[in-house]
């Protein structure tokens, strides 16, 4: 194998984009942030339903390395998942050492709600602020900021 380094350079203008699109993340997600709903599970809790919802059934270890966490960090908020009725833990049929997470009919329906409001609240600021041109510019830009989420750094 050869030693492959990778030259990172960006130019003034990259920079320029990056920051403003991290500032606009930000901004977006504190507004967003201040929509969600009163139900008493926190941004981590949250973060694990949808995991499970998107990717169905996993163990802990697959769900914090998804998430860019140790297992153990996740440990209280299963158990407080897990209390709720919201996820459901049960043994790996094949390998009884480890435990299989999933997200229960109940845990659907609080993700949900959770969500809604947020759409409802992104829907109608869409329709104020954005032209139909500007609102498919939009559908084409979580595509992209789907793909950096998920970049991992070499």
């Amino acid at each position: 194998m050869s030693d492959r380094r990778v030259r990172l350079s960006w130019s003034a203008t990259d920079r320029e984009v990056a920051r403003d699109l991290r500032d606009s993340v930000v901004t977006l997600s504190r507004k967003l942030r201040s929509q969600r709903q009163e139900h008493g599970v926190n941004p981590t809790g949250i973060a694990v339903l949808a995991r499970l919802f998107r990717d169905g059934t996993a163990t802990g270890k697959a769900i914090a390395d998804a998430e860019g966490t140790q297992p153990q960090t996740l440990t209280r908020v299963f158990a407080q998942l897990e209390e709720r009725g919201l996820i459901a833990k049960r043994s790996d049929p094949d390998d009884g050492r480890q435990v299989l997470l999933s997200i229960t009919g109940e845990g659907v329906r609080l993700l949900q709600a959770h969500a809604g409001t947020q759409v409802t609240w992104l829907t109608e600021a869409m329709a104020a602020e954005l032209t139909p041109a500007e609102r498919e510019m939009l559908r084409v830009a979580a595509a992209l900021l789907d793909r950096l989420a998920y970049h991992r750094s070499i």
